[in-house]
């Protein structure tokens, strides 16, 4: 079961909570982030808590997120990452970024290189997100969700995420937190809480 796989931090010091937390909070350090860009820029230092298993056995995952988001770039949510033999990482984060002195519905997925798309959050508490990865069982791709109450609204399909003809490999899905700008002097440090986590595999 989900619940029974422990978790695991990535570029954070600490001991991870135990594999039943559904809530806990994120702080990074200046200067990190998860992004990669033409013709040689390769970050991916951002802390991240996630749970790694087989890609085979992923179905849907869930959590919300919110902080006091102050600084251009400021950023956290969920990340869906998937290592390769050859030591390289393909990833996607989505979550919300600060982005010209507003919160935005952020995605960014990497193969080779990176892409990014932003979307506007909720009039009401943009501050706060609720998003869902979930795979399309009839085509096999990752969909993501911006969930409002009762209302999922689809905001990205990732075609090749999942895509596993050797049924061997392996994904970390969890949550991640960054911050590429400094703060200005006075601003508080950014610390991201998230809540109810879910995580449900396939039998």
């Amino acid at each position: 079961m989900a619940s029974e796989i422990e978790f695991k931090y990535a570029n954070y010091e600490g001991t991870p909570p135990s594999a039943s937390t559904t809530s806990f909070t994120l702080t990074p350090k200046t200067g990190v982030d998860i992004w990669r860009k033409p013709p040689a820029l390769h970050v991916f230092d951002a802390p991240m808590l996630y749970k790694s298993f087989p890609i085979s056995k992923f179905q849907r995952a869930r959590v919300t997120v919110s902080a006091k988001w102050q600084t251009l770039y400021d950023q956290g949510g969920m990340v869906f990452i998937m290592p390769q033999a050859n030591g390289t990482k393909k990833w996607i984060k989505t979550g919300i970024e600060f982005y010209k002195g507003q919160p935005f519905v952020s995605t960014v997925s990497a193969d080779n290189w990176a892409d990014w798309s932003l979307a506007e959050t909720a009039k009401e508490k943009p501050e706060v997100l609720t998003l869902e990865l979930e795979r399309n069982p009839e085509e096999g791709t990752l969909w993501i969700y911006v969930v409002r109450g009762d209302d999922r609204l689809p905001i990205r399909e990732v075609t090749w995420a999942l895509y596993d003809p050797e049924g061997t490999a392996e994904c970390w899905v969890g949550v991640y937190v960054g911050k590429p700008t400094a703060s200005a002097e006075g601003v508080e440090d950014l610390v991201v809480s998230f809540k109810d986590f879910q995580l449900e595999l396939r039998d």
